[in-house]
């Protein structure tokens, strides 16, 4: 048969070295298309986040130790305190900008806003001193080295670790929580948003030889995995535990929709935050937890197919009922939270550089269309609008009534993220 075939197709044999040859240039070309289109779409992005990032300047008070947060009812920039979750986070949106553009006056902002911040290196009121200073003097020792910055992060991790409970074997988020059924005031919650301050301790350990950082944050990290995630791979936003004997009490929600229902910012944090306990400890129970959760958010049957969550995936559903003083009650309408995506699709780059074939295909393909999507102008606001902030359509805390819809600083800044992941990623350089 192979003979009758090349009798009257002879010049197949002949050209089959020029048949794969142009087989392997069309293979080369599509590789160098896909690179090309997602340097695009990461200078485009970043482009535009210089602009916009100038007009934040401009028209925020320099002065006053506050940062970019939100919008208000007139539709203008808010500030909050330093002391506030989110402080950390424009500081190290001028970094990012900064890292990407070679921008040197950036440089120059993101020293000045980042410095602004070195008094919340004592603060011992919540967990998020994780958030407020290694997103900010962790991006900038990480650039520049300067000691100054890392004797900063070092006295905010000592700060951090003050909230960890050896009986519990977490680090208390709050310092207590009243159910929205307003029954019980729970003295020791955990919430999933502080697996993000375990990488300030991570960090620490490294730098300073001491273990007892590192320590602290696989601990919180076992706890949290064992109590907080469920069968599904979905997660309670909030765990209450006794502080005298250490029990897990039961799993609650402050800023979901139930107690039972997954919340979509909160899913995205744990997937964040278990990929990076896997990348500083190597243990592959959190490797698969990370996957577990992905695999939850990215199968869900209410995850839209611009892959951008609502604000909880058990919204309105049968069998999900809000508590009895949640401010849930009173939305009818459902609203996206792009702050959800951005977290994920950063999380989902990282976590694709540590499996292979086709989870790290899918990982990769829905970073990808989450960024594609944030990208389009039903998420990216227009230039000089939208309070100055990069994304548009972000929930923050519906339960609380609060930030229903509106733009949020940490949208912005894990979109940045995600966006020099990718760009690290197609351009064949270490991730992180």
């Amino acid at each position: 048969m192979k003979n009758k075939v090349q009798r009257h197709f002879p010049y197949l044999k002949k050209n089959k070295l020029l048949l794969l040859g142009a087989i392997t240039v069309l293979v080369c070309s599509s590789n160098a298309l896909a690179q090309n289109n997602g340097n695009k779409l990461v200078s485009d992005n970043f482009d535009f986040a210089k602009r916009q990032m100038v007009h934040m300047l401009e028209n925020i008070p320099q002065g006053e130790a506050k940062m970019p947060h939100s919008i208000n009812g007139k539709g203008n920039t808010s500030c909050r305190s330093i002391y506030w979750w989110t402080s950390g986070f424009f500081p190290g949106i001028l970094w990012y900008i900064n890292e990407y553009t070679g921008d040197k006056t950036f440089e120059s902002f993101a020293k000045k806003w980042t410095e602004k911040l070195e008094p919340v290196k004592t603060f011992k009121g919540n967990h998020d001193i994780g958030f407020m200073m290694y997103c900010s003097f962790g991006n900038a020792y990480r650039l520049t080295q300067n000691e100054k910055y890392k004797d900063i992060l070092i006295q905010s991790a000592y700060s951090l670790a003050t909230r960890f409970n050896p009986q519990v074997g977490t680090i208390k988020s709050w310092d207590s929580w009243r159910s929205w059924e307003n029954k019980h005031v729970f003295k020791y919650p955990v919430i999933i948003d502080n697996m993000m301050n375990l990488e300030l301790l991570f960090w620490a350990s490294k730098a300073t030889g001491d273990p007892s950082f590192r320590n602290i944050a696989i601990s919180h990290a076992e706890k949290t995995m064992k109590y907080q995630i469920r069968k599904d791979g979905s997660s309670y936003h909030l765990a209450c535990y006794d502080p005298e004997t250490g029990n897990f009490i039961k799993g609650e929600t402050s800023q979901g929709y139930s107690n039972e229902s997954t919340w979509s910012r909160g899913q995205g944090w744990g997937i964040y935050g278990f990929t990076l306990c896997y990348r500083e400890t190597k243990d592959p129970r959190f490797l698969k937890t990370a996957q577990r959760m992905a695999d939850y958010y990215i199968n869900h049957p209410n995850l839209p197919s611009d892959k951008i969550p609502w604000w909880d995936f058990d919204t309105h559903r049968p069998g999900f009922i809000p508590g009895k003083f949640s401010k849930t009650n009173k939305y009818i309408q459902n609203y996206r939270d792009a702050s959800a995506a951005s977290v994920t699709a950063s999380a989902l780059l990282e976590l694709s550089s540590y499996v292979k074939d086709d989870k790290k295909k899918i990982y990769t393909e829905t970073a990808l269309q989450i960024l594609t999507s944030l990208s389009s102008p039903e998420y990216r606001a227009e230039e000089g609008k939208n309070g100055n902030f990069i994304l548009k359509h972000s929930t923050g805390a519906i339960p609380h009534g609060s930030e229903v819809d509106v733009p949020l600083i940490y949208a912005d800044y894990y979109f940045l993220e995600a966006l020099l992941r990718y760009n690290r990623m197609i351009n064949n350089k270490p991730i992180l």
